[in-house]
């Protein structure tokens, strides 16, 4: 709303800079007209634009006094054109107040949700891959905050959200904008910045303001992988293995590429998703057998298990026991999905 408001504003201001302009234009050429030729065009400018102001120099074109005519002019320009300046004035002290005062009001407005966050995600980047980011911890609800330098990048993904995008403008690798954004309340960081350098700062950055915060950071070249995780990256993401392998797999697997896509992508409107659970030492279903509890029942398949010692279990058998700090790997609707949560929870 801020942004359409703004423009809105820049509008009124061309709009009547334009029409300010047509009857500067006019009076000109209405004196040097009227007076054939004795006045200079700088003189009838002159006039014009003293008569438009309402300073009252008097006549300053010499023998205009001896022509009727070029006071006709005069009258027409107080007129029209008094009423054409104020519109004119009164648009850019519009523009003025609501790009500032509203700018202001909007960002301590902002900054107040943001406080307001806990268990958020941030995601430092607005380019492709963070807007794709927002676009799933949207369709799943989590609350985040992008952090970005590019303020205009960030205005457009935020008309994007119907201006619901909280951001805060800022280099993310600087601690203060960092904390601006919550790390200290933030469940998770997202680094998807397009230079390694910069992920691997923020990454260093966000480890020392919150230790506990998973981080899962961008890697654009293979060598820089191994120092995000000895930075402190809980996992490193290579966007252009992931593209060589999904291109791999439409190749020899298409049905399988498209079936993975359909319960990974939350955003693509596809009820089932595929998702991890974990299991808290006070579950009730901790030291029970897969078959004794309902999970199956409840219409959610476990694909695997990802045990404690960072070991999976791969399509576990009804005799499987479940242990404290295991997680789920389950492929369910979003409303069992959901169900499923609070039973494990307890």
């Amino acid at each position: 709303m801020f942004f359409k408001s703004r423009r809105g504003a820049y509008g009124r201001l061309v709009s009547a800079a334009g029409v300010l302009a047509a009857v500067v234009l006019m009076g000109a050429t209405g004196y040097f007209a009227v007076g054939e030729g004795r006045w200079s065009w700088f003189d009838c400018f002159y006039m014009t634009i003293i008569t438009l102001s309402t300073v009252g120099f008097a006549e300053t074109l010499e023998g205009m006094n001896e022509l009727p005519e070029a006071r006709v002019v005069t009258i027409a320009l107080i007129v029209l054109g008094s009423g054409t300046l104020l519109y004119f004035i009164s648009s850019l002290t519009a523009l003025i107040v609501e790009g500032d005062l509203q700018g202001i009001l909007r960002r301590r407005s902002m900054q107040r949700a943001i406080s307001k966050l806990n268990e958020h995600v941030i995601v430092c980047g607005s380019g492709t891959t963070g807007r794709h980011i927002a676009i799933e911890l949207s369709a799943v609800g989590v609350p985040f905050v992008v952090v970005d330098t590019n303020r205009e990048r960030l205005e457009e993904l935020s008309e994007e959200f119907n201006d619901a995008l909280l951001y805060v403008i800022g280099d993310a690798t600087d601690d203060h904008i960092l904390e601006l954004a919550g790390i200290d309340r933030a469940r998770g960081v997202i680094s998807a910045l397009n230079d390694d350098k910069a992920n691997l700062f923020v990454t260093i950055s966000a480890r020392a303001l919150n230790p506990a915060a998973r981080i899962v950071a961008k890697s654009i070249e293979p060598s820089t992988e191994a120092k995000l995780r000895r930075a402190g990256a809980d996992s490193v993401v290579a966007p252009n293995y992931i593209g060589g392998v999904r291109l791999f797999s439409e190749m020899v697997s298409p049905k399988a590429a498209a079936f993975l896509d359909r319960i990974v992508q939350f955003g693509s409107g596809i009820s089932v998703g595929l998702e991890a659970i974990d299991i808290p030492p006070e579950s009730p279903i901790v030291g029970q057998r897969l078959a004794e509890t309902d999970i199956r029942e409840a219409g959610a398949l476990v694909v695997a298990v990802h045990r404690a010692d960072g070991d999976y279990v791969y399509n576990p058998g009804s005799e499987h026991v479940l242990d404290a700090g295991d997680s789920l790997i389950v492929l369910a609707d979003s409303e069992d999905m959901a169900a499923l949560r609070q039973t494990v929870a307890g």
